[in-house]
């Protein structure tokens, strides 16, 4: 693997730039679309690829358009064991009877010639023989010794024939720059012969959750604490989309030690992301130091569960980093990450994914819901026995249940303008992909 050590491309536009771009922007009372909307602005993708080899690309975030050196296949060839004729042979009122003249095997060209009347037993894979177009498959055909006999009407010409390019042409696109090496692009780059690809690096993101009332794993309990679950949510959820975590653990509500660890995150990540210490009122210092040493805002999302959000950029010290604070309930946090730093995230690979799709789901109960603000709730998406896919929520939707998450399959998503559901209502859900 080779390298390139570099940073992310800073936007060339400040916050308040961002701000004035966007019709209706409140920093008290943000929708969750302009939420995105501002993080598309503010995000830049990293600067910097690797090469690596295609056994190690899976889930990387291809560089560079592939274009195909050859075609798949290479030849037309057959798609399955039978019996290779010229389709202008077949009959429509009785039974076409061919003689056999030879077996063309995979791996390697027939070199004998087909006159009329005859056919090649051919295999899977085996390249068509000059001048035939069709193959019958074998447990179609009625063979006596040489003589193949075929049914009237049950082959068309060119059926069960794989033509040269099919599947991909010499000299255009296989794949583009931007998509996500799932296994399949993976296969097909191989088909392509291609043992390396070029790959954006891997964004690197710091995350440390905030507060005096947090326990690291480990530690005594103790009254009024609470042990650290969104260390661990946020690292699986990073690690799940491809990024590079950087661990930097619990930090204590203190100035000196926040200011310390958002210097190091910066010095060393492309995006520093924490947990507590944004909400309005909040008597910690974690605002105060990210004020002083970056470009940053502070929102109130029109939303549940989720409304404290920062975000903006640590700018003073030996880095630049896009900084996400996220609010401190466990439930706020993974919610918060799937709506607005999942797809902030994939920008900044350079992944360039279409948002998750929202499904449309019976509702099995009724859902109280003020207009003005989104709601995520938990959700359990199944089929009933007319085929439809319903949804019912996991109970308690309180933002500290965080078991509900692990009952959950799904988030019901209620628009910023929608009201109460009734039961049987039609809603959008979100179905977790494995990410969540």
């Amino acid at each position: 693997m080779t390298p390139s050590l570099s940073t992310p491309k800073p936007s060339s536009l400040s916050l308040d730039e961002i701000a004035e771009q966007l019709q209706g922007y409140d920093p008290h009372a943000l929708s969750a679309a302009q939420v995105n909307d501002f993080l598309a602005r503010l995000v830049q993708p990293v600067d910097g690829q690797d090469s690596v080899p295609l056994m190690q690309a899976h889930g990387r975030i291809l560089a560079q358009d592939v274009v195909s050196p050859i075609s798949v296949p290479p030849h037309d060839n057959s798609a399955m064991d039978g019996y290779a004729l010229r389709g202008a042979e077949l009959l429509t009122d009785r039974p076409t009877v061919l003689q056999a003249v030879g077996t063309a095997l995979a791996g390697a060209a027939w070199s004998g010639r087909v006159q009329a009347g005859e056919c090649v037993r051919i295999m899977t894979g085996a390249i068509m023989p000059a001048g035939l177009d069709t193959v019958v498959p074998q447990e179609l055909a009625q063979v006596d010794g040489p003589l193949v006999r075929i049914p009237p009407g049950v082959l068309q010409t060119g059926d069960n024939r794989r033509l040269a390019g099919e599947d991909l042409m010499a000299g255009r696109p296989a794949l583009h720059a931007g998509c996500r090496l799932t296994p399949a692009a993976c296969g097909l780059l191989a088909s392509l012969g291609l043992p390396t690809v070029n790959v954006w690096r891997r964004p690197k993101v710091a995350y440390f959750s905030t507060g005096d009332e947090i326990l690291s794993l480990g530690e005594a309990p103790r009254e009024g604490a609470v042990y650290d679950s969104n260390r661990y949510t946020v690292a699986g959820m990073v690690q799940a989309l491809g990024c590079e975590l950087i661990d930097m653990g619990v930090v204590r509500d203190e100035p000196a030690a926040l200011e310390q660890a958002f210097l190091k995150a910066a010095a060393q990540a492309d995006a520093v992301i924490t947990s507590g210490g944004v909400s309005v009122g909040e008597a910690d210092h974690t605002k105060a130091i990210m004020k002083k040493l970056g470009d940053v805002a502070f929102w109130r999302i029109a939303m549940r569960p989720g409304r404290p959000m920062a975000v903006g950029r640590i700018t003073q010290g030996a880095g630049s980093a896009l900084l996400l604070g996220l609010p401190g309930n466990p439930v706020a946090v993974m919610v918060t990450f799937a709506a607005f730093v999942r797809p902030a995230l994939q920008k900044l690979m350079g992944w360039q994914a279409p948002a998750l799709p929202l499904l449309k789901a019976k509702s099995l109960e009724a859902l109280r819901k003020k207009p003005g603000r989104t709601e995520y709730q938990r959700g359990i998406v199944s089929t009933n026995p007319a085929g439809e896919l319903v949804v019912s929520t996991t109970g308690n939707q309180g933002s500290g249940v965080l078991s509900s998450m692990v009952q959950a399959n799904g988030l019901i998503v209620l628009g910023h303008h929608q009201a109460h559901v009734a039961v049987g209502d039609m809603v959008d859900v979100m179905m977790f992909d494995g990410h969540l």
